[in-house]
């Protein structure tokens, strides 16, 4: 290894048994660092300090290769596309369950199953039917050694390199144990939306849900495709081999949740042991209840026999267990009538059509629009204006257009064809090799540029507040902004005739300009537009080039070198900064005082009344968003978690808080309302 590598502390690290030593420590305290993100949302340290510790151990067993362990956490990515997947036999079948729609038929299962049992005592545990992909992870002595879908029950597709880019699931155990678990692998709902915009915006289909999306990214031919992706997992079940001794150790499905939860696997803790079928169906109501409020998708909830010699003795049907049962509930849907396609085109130049539709409620907002995609969606459907369409909520969160109710068409409704010219600017569209989507390609089309401007303004990018859509459009109509270097420019006599706009809203405006020049490369970058180049990817640049300029001049290979920064990403950097235009607004930026270095904002932290403290948020603040609150939080010492637990020490309170200020309350949990939070900001010099 190089001479020099420090080790805890800043302690020189020797060669042999010392070196061996500090990996082992290394990769327990990621171990550890990962479960408490991933898992508990509660991190132990910053994000600086735990890239500080990957590169040690990546530098580490670079140099003592014969180190390096398949459950190390560098490994999470590893080996080259494949191009199949081969079968896996499952140890036991991995068998469907059977479902129930109404409470009655919750009932029957309940009578089928003490009819079974005479004279027994019957306990459930309800548990939340994750709407994923269900998958079977195997452990030998502890380690992570093959992962498979269920397929057909009896046999699946081995996706082990796909699930190990999951982050929590461990790669290695506390026990040396030989066993199969199971588990639902999932795409958070905020996740599902990111992927989404961005293959919206890359004319590539969209994902219909997050099922499938989940489902699609764990069949990727490439795992570093789906590293990107972003999934979680919930595990829910063991199956043991022969001689381990845990199966006669545990004797109820929940010591079995429990003693995986130990291991530190990912087990959900909304569940509940319930005596009878009435505390089932009241815990069946809360789930009903809960259901838009969670960060996954559910479709129901699932009811399971605890006693495992009880499950052993009701046995199973040839397709499903007699000892559990799937309550499915009932998506939302609404019917109404399509009255307009209309069609707009975004920053990238993608032309979209969006459903008009009479105002419907859905899973508790009122919705009157959604995203038809693209033509081929739209043919595919039979989608016509005039058409009676069936609406829901793809995951509870993006409306949709599900069916047409052709058998109430009258003979008055229009097709619909997508125009042949740019609706903005008059360009001819085109519809790109391998793509879905119509673009413009005229980079002064109005549309792109105003999309553009809202883009840089938004509140992840350089977060200039007062500038949405309605300022930019009167700015672009007005000739004051042309580009997004044309903001810097602006003046309050220039702002004063516009509409809406007094002087302190113009003097308000002005300011938030100007302390977007503050902000650190990432926003800047994000900001730009840069095609395939996200929040994430703009940090993750902006953090190993630290400049503009250094970006700017990277090579390909040097881009390559970067984590998470694919082909695509690389091409697509270079593209952009190759063009003269784009090197003239990066000039003119910099000429108006716009910071081009990167600051480590949130990863900086100061010492506050909050240092070391978990703290949880709900309710809305009017001051900033909840994810900007986050990483203040970050910023001020603290961990933010999404949660109220008994490791909580604060609660922020917005306005309209839920259920997590009760618990808070019970639990005897500081609360703190938003004046008290932006008095500690104001401490601490921000």
């Amino acid at each position: 290894m190089r001479d020099g590598a420090l080790g805890e502390g800043g302690m020189p690290v020797s060669n042999g048994d010392d070196v061996a030593r500090r990996i082992e420590e290394l990769r327990a305290a990621i171990r550890r660092y990962d479960y408490h993100y991933y898992v508990l949302d509660d991190p132990l340290v910053d994000d600086a300090e735990y890239d500080r510790c990957m590169r040690e151990l990546a530098e580490l067993e670079a140099a003592r290769p014969d180190l390096i362990a398949p459950d190390s956490p560098t490994q999470r990515v590893s080996g080259s596309p494949s191009d199949a997947f081969s079968k896996v036999i499952h140890r036991e079948p991995m068998l469907s369950l059977a479902n129930a729609f109404s409470e009655g038929e919750v009932r029957d299962f309940d009578r089928r199953v003490r009819a079974a049992l005479p004279g027994e005592e019957v306990e459930y545990v309800c548990e939340l039917k994750i709407d994923g992909l269900a998958v079977s992870l195997r452990y030998e002595d502890g380690r992570f050694v093959q992962g498979a879908t269920r397929g057909d029950g009896e046999q699946g597709e081995d996706i082990t390199q796909n699930l190990r880019t999951i982050r929590v699931l461990p790669l290695g155990l506390p026990e040396a144990v030989t066993v199969e678990v199971r588990g639902e692998a999932y795409m958070p709902k905020k996740v599902f939306l990111r992927v989404n915009r961005e293959r919206d915006e890359a004319g590539e289909p969209v994902f219909a849900n997050p099922r499938n999306a989940a489902a699609g990214s764990l069949r990727q031919l490439d795992p570093r495709v789906t590293a990107r992706r972003g999934l979680s997992l919930w595990v829910y079940a063991a199956v043991f081999g022969p001689g381990t001794g845990k199966a006669e150790a545990l004797r109820t499905h929940e010591e079995v949740l429990r003693w995986l939860d130990a291991l530190g696997f990912p087990v959900n803790p909304l569940r509940r042991v319930c005596r009878n079928v009435e505390e089932v169906l009241a815990f069946l109501a809360q789930g009903a209840e809960m259901r838009t409020k969670l960060p996954y998708e559910i479709d129901g909830m699932v009811v399971k026999v605890n006693d495992l010699g009880q499950q052993a003795r009701l046995g199973a049907t040839a397709k499903s267990p007699r000892w559990a049962v799937a309550y499915k509930f009932a998506a939302e849907q609404a019917e109404t009538r399509l009255l307009d396609i209309e069609v707009s085109v975004g920053r990238t130049g993608v032309v979209t059509p969006t459903a008009v539709f009479e105002p419907v409620s859905l899973a508790g907002t009122t919705v009157s629009r959604a995203s038809l995609h693209n033509e081929d969606l739209i043919r595919e459907r039979d989608i016509r204006i005039g058409d009676v369409v069936v609406v829901e909520k793809a995951g509870d969160i993006i409306p949709e257009v599900v069916r047409v109710r052709t058998d109430l068409r009258t003979g008055g409704e229009r097709t619909f064809a997508m125009p042949g010219h740019c609706p903005a600017c008059g360009s001819r569209l085109v519809r790109l090799e391998e793509e879905v989507a119509l673009r413009c390609l005229n980079p002064e089309c109005p549309a792109q540029i105003q999309e553009g401007i809202i883009h840089f303004a938004s509140r992840d990018a350089m977060n200039i507040e007062g500038l949405g859509e309605a300022i930019v459009g009167q700015l672009y109509r007005e000739g004051l902004v042309h580009s997004v270097a044309d903001l810097y420019e602006l003046r309050r006599e220039d702002l004063m005739p516009l509409e809406r706009m007094g002087e302190k809203s113009a003097d308000n405006l002005l300011q938030a300009i100007e302390r977007s020049k503050q902000n650190s490369l990432e926003r800047l970058l994000f900001g730009l537009g840069i095609r395939y180049i996200g929040e994430k990817a703009s940090r993750i640049l902006a953090a190993h080039f630290k400049t503009m300029d250094r970006l700017i001049e990277a090579s390909p290979e040097q881009l390559l070198e970067v984590p998470d920064i694919g082909e695509k990403m690389a091409e697509s950097i270079r593209a952009y900064f190759g063009q003269d235009s784009a090197r003239r607004l990066v000039e003119r930026l910099r000429e108006h005082g716009v910071n081009m270095a990167y600051l480590g904002s949130w990863e900086t932290r100061v010492e506050s009344r909050l240092s070391g403290k978990t703290v949880v948020l709900t309710g809305t603040l009017s001051s900033m968003g909840r994810k900007e609150a986050r990483e203040w939080v970050r910023r001020l010492g603290g961990n933010p978690a999404e949660s109220v637990s008994r490791r909580t020490d604060v609660v922020i309170a917005g306005e309209n808080p839920g259920s997590k200020l009760e618990k808070a309350l019970q639990l005897g949990i500081e609360v703190m309302d938003e004046s008290a939070f932006l008095a500690i900001l104001r401490e601490a010099g921000f």
